[in-house]
């Protein structure tokens, strides 16, 4: 293409015209140029013919020929040495090579030859198209000059009168005598016959004769005389349509400089009072009718003006904004107001869409700003003051506007009018004014023209100023109730102001500057609050306000920086739940034999404003703190039940959340009140109905024509969706505790086929616990429905609290080994064989995952998967407790690693320092200095420190957060306290663990269990009297306490140790982050957020872990999305159970160390640094939907804080401030 010969340009014209005209519908129907602009931007996603289309086909060779040894070249030289790029690798293989391609001379070469070429061949077509246009219009013009022959007969000689005669050719002495027959001076009939004489005449001969200046200044004086100016209009109407843009840019500006002289020397009256304006009076009819002309041209220019010197624009629109920017000053009576070129523009182009076209395009936008700037902001100005005016004049004229569409309304529908009001002129000229301001703001430059100086205020008007005026109009009129018709029309205020602010919500940086602004956010909600303290208000429509409002704050919430204020405005949020938990109780019930009409509509107004209320809070779902706020608010039952009924009804989650259900259902089950509001409202029945219709039953009006294939995934594909959706409803152990808690197995003596369940106990029953015949027989699909519910369990005992419930009340384990034992080759004898099935490998992998503790390097898990060979499954299999020892790995002695450390010796040195903080700083150094030296430090170093620098920060008032423990209790009370069975269990746990790591010995089982006896009684004294009805909240802590059991194990054993330890923590900050079981109910936070279930880990470490993973690793957090599945629920999982089988144990001990010696806010910096280690596996596993599975059973391999200390502390530099601000505030977090 770098030499495009005539026959390339040929080629490329007609494969261009077939794309075009194979895709003409979809551009036809384009509501706009703009509409059809995207249209054509989005056709790869929107058109499945895309890449079959000749001129696409025709590109993609020519890139190929082009770049193809370019690629090969740089593929060679990023895999040298031989290896092969698999897997993430791969990924990162092709994105180094396309970047190096992208910056390479060649494709540089290659865009810029393809972009000249494609200009010269769109410059054909338009030129094409352009000339058949010109011909068209000489051949109808052809047709007329010989229909009307008979007005311009040729019947005399040259030295007959030429205004009689029909020029096919016209000499410049013929044009030279029109010229002067067209001088002012001459009488009018003369100039009458010469106009119309030069109407016929060719204008090609016109325009480029000699005295065509002469003509010209002649035609502009007669447009200022009636019986002459329609003439002049006819012949500058023909002009504009057939010349090139040099010409008719002089006629423009001359055009506009005598149409400006007409506005001038008139001075026309804008009515006053009940006076009104004919607008077929003489003089502001050939006004009227001159810029008419002048807006058609304003249209149309647009469409070619690119193809030409920028100056020929400048001078068009430059002309424009002068004729536009005469104004005079009226008195203070307004009598002296006088009718300007804007009023009469505005009737004809209400919207202003010459503005429009002329913003749409950079070309012409840059010039639009420029001269706003440097000469015309007097136009700003004045549309400015027609704003403010329109409003204020609303304000003061409340009684007179009861129906302020009648009065305003301009319905472009009807017939055409020929008298105006006063009111009217300034309506159209407030709804162009508003149009052309809202097209301005959009744009960053046009925003940079405020504030803006105007005549009738003192002080200069804001961008934020405009904004408030621009909700208060629509406040004075909100868009119509069903009764109410007088604003059915696009022309209402509402719905003009609507879409102003619907333009700046879509546009991040536009709302930023807009609409993220404190008065701006206090106006919306103004009504709001009026109604909520019972006030009195100025509105007309109360209920249209609300729901306008509702819409505009779900636009903002749904933006990423929006939701951000609204989380940090608690205020406000708290303001909308309370409206809408008290809706309901606001709406009577209409009563028999009553007239109700006024009501009922009332009613059904209401009705709308809550749905779209409660659509926009659950925006707030979508983030942690957001949901505890909402929740706060009362609202969270409403919403999730209007979630189902739109879930029910296949609709979209809301009208503004783009991503589905997924994520809203993740998030809202994350916590205990959210899955009680979702098992209230249905939806988790519906989930159960829907997985056991895919699993057993199947679509009851589908026709079965062949059987179903056998699945050959464990989990079929029609049934992944269903099991994905209930690991994202039971992935926090709360929600398994809010739906399983105290609930019993139905374990029926019969079952019949058709029985369905409707619970998680019954499902648990059904495809888990298939702990009899009668259940397996009540299955048609016995082995897949089976490995279906045992891929559940094995999801499920991933999180340690959930597997302790499960075993506490369902026995889980004994059923599992008993199943076990059934499943042998000979049954008669204890020595039988146990058959390797799908089940059985299932089963075992289940067994060592619950009965074995361990990181990545210190348990191995079995495989599911059989392999080929003599022996398909080399993973001994077991009845009997304890599991064979190969699951355990050898562990080395991290307890007592003799390797010298500068923590360790600083914390023997017997030097004190003499400043508090100095030590603190002096040991984060010495800390940070070991662990960037990837020095691994003993357990025993670990727990001096930990021990050290916890009794430090206690020992100071203004480090001790919560009150210090004042705890005292005898041993023998202590030792009388009963442990629950999940307590217990999880004690079990933990001595197995502190033995397999060679830490405890046989008699440190007692002193664990006195330890936890002794945390019980004194947390027991931090935890407020809950009458919430949520299961998780009515006794103690729902689950074990794994930081206790932690802390016991850095200990090595020493319960003395550990307990003082724990009392000391319970007084510093970060044991609301570290310790779930110290926060539970606690005493120290409001009632409302102390029942709630709820607790920091989630509403604060989470949050901002998802803020810095959007930040920082934008991939990870997209996967998330894509998936449906968010990393709140992941940071929940880990940090409760202190990354027990996700972390190996030196690395659990580094984590709790960080947290103390650095500060809580590491929580956050950790689990972002764990995503960002994943990083690769999590792409991988997004794209083959196993992420919530792979995150969940599969331990965080390979993870060092050595390796990612840097990184950690990078982001504490740049967020600490905001994030420990927001943990000092979580007594309070409603402020």
């Amino acid at each position: 293409m770098s030499k495009l010969s005539a026959d390339d340009e040929l080629q490329l014209q007609t494969l261009l015209k077939q794309l075009l005209r194979s895709i003409s519908d979809k551009i036809s129907g384009a509501p706009s140029p703009e509409s059809a602009e995207e249209i054509l931007l989005c056709l790869e996603e929107t058109d499945k013919n895309f890449h079959n289309y000749e001129f696409v086909r025709y590109l993609r060779q020519h890139v190929e020929s082009s770049m193809g040894t370019v690629v090969e070249e740089e593929i060679q030289n990023l895999t040298r040495g031989g290896q092969h790029a698999v897997g993430a690798a791969h990924d990162t293989l092709i994105q180094a090579a396309t970047r190096r391609t992208r910056n390479s001379a060649q494709y540089r070469l290659m865009i810029q030859t393809l972009k000249n070429t494609m200009m010269v061949v769109v410059e054909s077509l338009i030129n094409k198209f352009e000339e058949d246009q010109l011909r068209k219009e000489e051949m109808n013009r052809a047709m007329e000059r010989c229909q009307s022959s008979s007005q311009y007969a040729d019947n005399c000689s040259d030295s007959d009168s030429s205004f009689n005669q029909s020029y096919a050719f016209i000499r410049q002495e013929q044009l030279q005598a029109l010229a002067e027959k067209l001088d002012p001076s001459k009488p009018k009939e003369v100039r009458r016959e010469a106009l119309q004489a030069l109407c016929g005449a060719p204008l090609s001969d016109v325009l480029s004769c000699e005295s065509w200046n002469t003509l010209q200044a002649n035609l502009c004086a007669a447009l200022t005389e009636p019986d002459l100016s329609e003439n002049v209009l006819r012949f500058l109407a023909k002009s504009f349509s057939s010349s090139p843009l040099n010409v008719t840019r002089e006629i423009y500006t001359s055009f506009a400089k005598s149409v400006e002289s007409g506005f001038r020397s008139q001075e026309l009256s804008f009515p006053t009072g009940s006076a009104t304006v004919d607008i077929n009076t003489p003089q502001i009819s050939r006004l009227l009718k001159q810029v008419r002309l002048m807006n058609d041209f304003q249209k149309d220019v647009t469409t070619f003006w690119i193809r030409h010197p920028e100056k020929y624009m400048e001078e068009i629109i430059e002309s424009t904004f002068s004729l536009l920017s005469i104004y005079h000053e009226c008195g203070s009576n307004g009598a002296e107001r006088t009718l300007e070129p804007v009023h009469l523009l505005s009737l004809l182009d209400i919207k202003a869409t010459w503005f429009n076209k002329w913003m749409h395009g950079y070309y012409s936008r840059a010039v639009v700003f420029r001269l706003l700037e440097k000469k015309y902001k007097s136009l700003v100005a004045e549309a400015l003051q027609q704003c403010l005016h329109y409003s204020e004049s609303f304000e003061c004229n409340t009684s007179e506007a009861d129906n302020p569409g009648k009065e305003n309304g301009i319905n472009p529908g009807l017939s055409q009018r020929s008298i105006y009001t006063r009111k009217e002129l300034e309506y159209s000229f407030f709804v162009h004014s508003l149009c052309v301001l809202g097209k301005l703001i959009i744009y960053t430059d046009g925003r940079k023209l405020f504030p803006v100086k105007i005549r009738t205020h003192k002080d200069p008007v804001t961008l934020t100023d405009f904004i408030v005026i621009l909700i208060n109009i629509m406040y004075q009129h909100p868009r119509p109730l069903s009764s109410d018709t007088s604003l059915t029309d696009s022309l209402s205020p509402s719905s003009l102001v609507m879409e102003v602010l619907w333009m700046l919500c879509e546009r991040t940086e536009c709302a930023a500057d807009c609409l993220y602004q404190t008065p701006v956010i206090e106006t919306l909600l103004a009504p709001v609050v009026a109604l909520l303290t019972e006030q009195r208000t100025n509105l007309k429509f109360p209920a249209a306000t609300q729901i306008l409002i509702a819409d505009i704050l779900a636009r903002i919430a749904n933006t990423d920086k929006g939701l951000e204020i609204f989380l940090y405005e608690k205020n406000l949020l708290g303001a909308h739940g309370e409206k809408t938990s008290s809706l309901s109780e606001r709406i009577s019930t209409p009563v028999s034999g009553v007239c109700t009409g006024s009501s009922t509509q009332e009613m059904a107004n209401m009705l709308v404003w809550e749905e779209t209320l409660l659509g926009s809070l659950l925006n707030f779902a979508a983030t942690p703190k957001g949901l505890l706020l909402l929740q706060q608010t009362g609202a969270i039952q409403e919403c999730v039940s209007y979630m189902f009924s739109r879930f029910s009804k296949k609709l979209q989650v809301s009208r503004c959340e783009k991503f589905g259900y997924g994520v809203m259902v993740t998030q809202v089950a994350a916590t205990a009140p959210g899955v009680a509001a979702l098992h209230s409202s249905g939806f988790v029945t519906s989930l159960v109905v829907e997985l056991w219709l895919a699993l057993e039953s199947g679509a009851d009006d589908t026709r079965v024509a062949h059987p179903r294939p056998t699945p050959m995934d464990p989990i079929d594909r029609s049934c992944l969706k269903s099991f994905l959706s209930l690991v994202n409803l039971l992935s926090s152990s709360l929600a398994v505790w809010e739906l399983l808690g105290r609930q019993l197995l139905a374990n029926k003596s019969e079952y019949t086929l058709r029985e369905t369940p409707t619970s998680i106990p019954d499902l648990i029953d059904r495809l888990v616990a298939v702990n009899s015949d009668v259940k397996i027989h009540s299955l048609f699909h016995y082995e897949q429905s089976h490995t279906f519910g045992l891929r559940l369990l094995s999801v499920l005992c991933c999180c340690l609290d959930s597997f302790l419930l499960l075993e506490s009340q369902y026995n889980i384990c004994s059923m599992l080994v008993q199943r076990q034992k059934e499943n042998v080759t000979d049954q008669d004898t204890t020595e039988g064989v146990i058959i390797i099935d799908s089940l059985s490998v299932e089963r075992n992998h289940i067994l060592v995952r619950v009965n074995v503790v361990g990181g990545p390097s210190e348990r191995r898990l079995p495989s599911r998967v059989l392999e080929e060979g003599e022996d398909p499954y080399s993973w001994p299999m077991f009845i009997s407790y304890p599991p064979p020892p190969c699951y355990i790995l050898n562990l080395q002695d991290f307890q007592n690693n003799t390797k010298e450390s500068e923590i360790g010796a600083f914390l023997a040195s017997p030097k004190e320092p003499k400043n508090e903080e100095n030590w603190l700083e002096i040991c984060q150094r010495h800390f940070c200095e070991d662990i960037s030296k990837s020095n691994t430090l003993s357990g025993k170093v670990l727990a001096d420190l930990l021990e050290k620098v916890v009794a430090h920060l206690s020992s100071s008032a203004s480090r001790c957060f919560f009150s210090p423990a004042q705890y005292k209790a005898e041993e023998k009370n202590v030792k009388s306290v009963a442990l629950s069975s999940v307590e217990q269990l999880g004690i079990n746990i933990c001595f197995r663990y502190g033995c397999s790591l060679q830490i405890l010995q046989e008699e440190s089982m007692s002193d664990l269990e006195l330890l936890m006896k002794h945390i019980k009684t004194y947390l027991s004294t931090q935890r407020v009297k809950t009458s919430s009805g949520l299961i998780s909240q009515q006794y103690d802590y729902p689950g074990h306490d794994w930081l206790a059991s932690t802390v016991f194990l850095i200990m090595a054993g020493n319960m003395e140790r550990s307990l003082q330890l724990l009392l000391n923590l319970s007084s510093l900050l970060l044991s609301a982050f570290i310790w779930p079981g110290r926060i539970h109910a606690s005493v120290h936070f409001p009632q409302k957020v102390a029942e709630s279930g709820i607790t920091p880990v989630y509403w604060c470490t989470a949050h901002y872990v998802e803020m810095l993973l959007k930040a920082e690793v934008p991939l990870v957090h997209s996967a998330f999305r894509m998936s449906g599945f968010t990393p709140s629920q992941m940071c929940l999982h880990w940090l409760t159970q202190c990354f027990w089988n996700y972390l190996d144990w030196s690395e659990i001990c580094m984590y709790i160390c960080t947290c103390a010696v650095m500060g809580p806010d590491y929580q956050v910096y950790l689990c972002v640094a764990i995503f960002k280690h994943l990083q690769p596996e999590i792409l991988e596993r997004t794209q083959s939907q196993e992420l919530q599975v792979f995150l969940k059973e599969e331990p965080i391999a390979g993870f060092k804080f050595s390796n990612y200390l840097e990184f950690m502390m990078g982001l504490e530099r740049r967020y600490r401030k905001i994030i420990l601000t927001d943990m000092d505030n979580i007594k309070n977090p409603q402020e």
